[in-house]
């Protein structure tokens, strides 16, 4: 193999190869366009926004009805490597090559060069959010902080007081927290390359989870290489390429693929901050449109909001043309999303046979499949019958599912198989099982945390194959595709029966155009069905929360022939998600059950009440 077999081998070549071609392409908003302004907060992968009225200070102005054009700051490659080499001579200075760096930057420019200068140092580089005005927030970061005997944080001059306070009052105030823009950073000639092992921790990736108990996925030199060439075979990306979105960059898919893919290729990332996307949407088609972005993607959920809230004003002069593939990963693929987008913003150059249909996971460092849209259509199943772990086709006047295929391994890929949890059996084509992955990609497993992995990451087959990663996902393989059809943990057994939990939130959701994202789980004594539903801000005098919480009770009566007795009715922004985008069911069953849910309306089993109430916090404050 001639290629590197590091990272930091790669943009150092790179720096000597083409130095000044541009590396990274930070957007932000123009301080001078932006003016106060209350909106309803909204929540999204990564992005906790309070609930209620929150008051947006850098709301930009709209410029004949447009929004203001955003700046853009450029960094080509030997910029970028001099800033990794600057920062990796000060951390090898304080003794950290080797140890745990925690990274909490706002900025993204100073995120990068965090990452890679601990990269160049041969430090584990620990990527997070930075910790805001939520309790949750902060229980992560100490988590992480705890879990991964942290080093050394590096942070910027605005939050550092802040962490610093926070990790003090937590009892971790020997770990020294540093401002890397309020610093005087020495000379990058001072670098010298480290003598890497391939397989020590790169950087430590932790997943969704209890905040206070995370757990750090150990990606390796080897793995981030072994991925790299993986999603270049699955995407057919080059040098020539640009690559990026509004993923936050504490996210695998915004640090690996969005980030680390295009410096590994000597291509060009673009980063549009997220909380721009999530005021507004279109701020990302702009970006796919001005900035010439060749590859980009996202969850299912942010094509679902481009299609629902961008206006045909904002769309003046956009051309979406250029967007070779429009990755939808990290969550559920729902067909109607993709052909909405695709009819929504196809009179924009976008193309349907753009879409590129992936999955993947931060165990085995990022993708694991990906295929193009078009190549098979989706699969229709019948809903009965995925109960019981069977694939059939539909059957007349029964419930149906519709499957989206998220292709196969690439050459370069990991080896999957569909393996039966409870035997280890391997099963054909056809049939339902959980989805196994082993490789030069799939992580040594969790850190600090070996029972764990000899169970998820050294599964063995009935047959005696080793070495295998046990993902927790339900897929199917047809014509050597694959199609995922739940998460094993989530699957909820009703009278019998494997209820796929999506399956109601999805027909929940249609009720009515107010619902937004909803959760379904079950809770009490006796595994009651419980869907937490989130309804949209709007007139209230038009809105009978009674008659809705009813008409859901009904629905899920009817098209699933189950009772629920447990409905809630919540703001937009309670429904908890992962920084991938995922649905947090297990979280929000943990936040039900502690009476840390504030519905606007609800009706509870007298069981899971009793419950509810026990543990509200007027109870315990009562029990004191």
């Amino acid at each position: 193999m001639n290629g590197p077999v590091t990272l930091v081998e790669a943009l150092a070549r790179h720096a000597v190869e083409r130095p000044g071609r541009e590396a990274l392409v930070v957007l932000r908003e123009d301080p001078e366009s932006r003016a106060p302004r209350s909106r309803p907060g909204v929540r999204l992968p990564g992005l906790l926004v309070p609930r209620g009225l929150v008051q947006e200070r850098d709301e930009p102005v709209r410029r004949g009805g447009r929004l203001a054009p955003l700046l853009a700051t450029r960094t080509d490659y030997a910029e970028l490597d001099a800033a990794a080499r600057r920062l990796a001579v000060l951390l090898a200075d304080r003794g950290v090559a080797g140890g745990r760096v925690l990274v909490l930057q706002s900025e993204t420019a100073n995120f990068v060069s965090s990452v890679l200068g601990c990269l160049y140092a041969g430090a584990v580089a620990v990527p997070a959010p930075v910790p805001g005005n939520r309790r949750n927030h902060d229980e992560r970061t100490l988590g992480i902080l705890k879990d991964a005997a942290i080093s050394l944080v590096l942070t910027d001059r605005a939050a550092a007081p802040g962490i610093s306070r926070l990790i003090a009052e937590a009892g971790h105030g020997g770990v020294p927290c540093l401002a890397v823009d309020a610093i005087e950073q020495p000379d990058p000639a001072d670098w010298r390359m480290p003598a890497l092992d391939p397989d020590a921790p790169a950087v430590l990736q932790y997943t969704s989870g209890s905040t206070g108990d995370p757990r750090g996925v150990m990606v390796s030199h080897r793995n981030l290489a072994a991925n790299q060439r993986a999603v270049t075979a699955l995407l057919g990306t080059g040098p020539e390429d640009r690559i990026g979105g509004w993923l936050p960059l504490h996210h695998d898919m915004g640090l690996i693929g969005q980030l680390m893919h295009p410096l590994w290729l000597g291509a060009t990332s673009v980063h549009l901050p997220a909380e721009l996307f999530m005021r507004h949407p279109v701020h990302w088609l702009r970006t796919v449109s001005e900035h010439r972005l060749t590859v980009s993607g996202g969850p299912d959920i942010g094509y679902e909001l481009c299609r629902r809230r961008v206006t045909e004003r904002q769309l003046e002069g956009v051309d979406l043309s250029g967007w070779r593939t429009a990755v939808n990963a990290a969550e559920d693929v729902r067909p109607t999303t993709l052909d909405g987008f695709a009819r929504r913003f196809e009179p924009y150059g976008f193309r349907p046979e753009a879409f590129l249909p992936a999955y993947g996971l931060a165990e085995a460092t990022l993708a694991v499949t990906g295929g193009r849209r078009g190549r098979t259509g989706p699969l229709a199943a019948d809903a009965a019958a995925l109960e019981q772990h069977r694939l059939t086709g539909p059957l007349p006047g029964r419930p149906v599912r519709e499957l989206v295929g998220c292709g196969r391994p690439g050459p370069e890929g990991p080896e999957l198989r569909i393996v039966d949890p409870q035997t280890r059996e391997e099963l054909p084509e056809g049939r339902i099982g959980e989805v196994w992955v082993r490789g030069e990609s799939v992580a040594a497993g969790y850190w600090k945390r070996p029972l764990e992995n000899n169970a998820t990451f050294r599964a063995v087959t009935a047959a005696g194959a080793e070495g295998f990663l046990r993902t927790g996902d339900l897929g199917v393989l047809r014509d050597g595709e694959l199609y995922l059809t739940g998460r094993l943990k989530e699957l909820l057994l009703v009278a019998g029966r494997n209820l796929y939990p999506q399956d109601i939130e999805r027909g929940a959701q249609q009720l009515s155009s107010r619902l937004g994202a909803g959760v379904v789980f079950s809770a009490g004594p006796r595994d009651g069905l419980v869907l937490v539903q989130e309804v949209r801000p709007g007139g209230r005098a038009d809105l009978d929360l009674p008659a809705l919480n009813l008409s859901l009770r009904v629905f899920v009566s009817r098209e699933f022939e189950v009772r629920i007795g447990n409905v809630l009715l919540v703001r937009p922004g309670t429904v908890r998600r992962t920084t991938s985008g995922k649905l947090e069911r297990s979280t929000m069953r943990s936040l039900l059950l502690a009476g840390r849910l504030r519905p606007l309306h609800q009706v509870l089993d007298p069981e899971v009440a009793e419950l509810v109430e026990a543990a509200s916090p007027t109870a315990r404050k009562d029990r004191t």
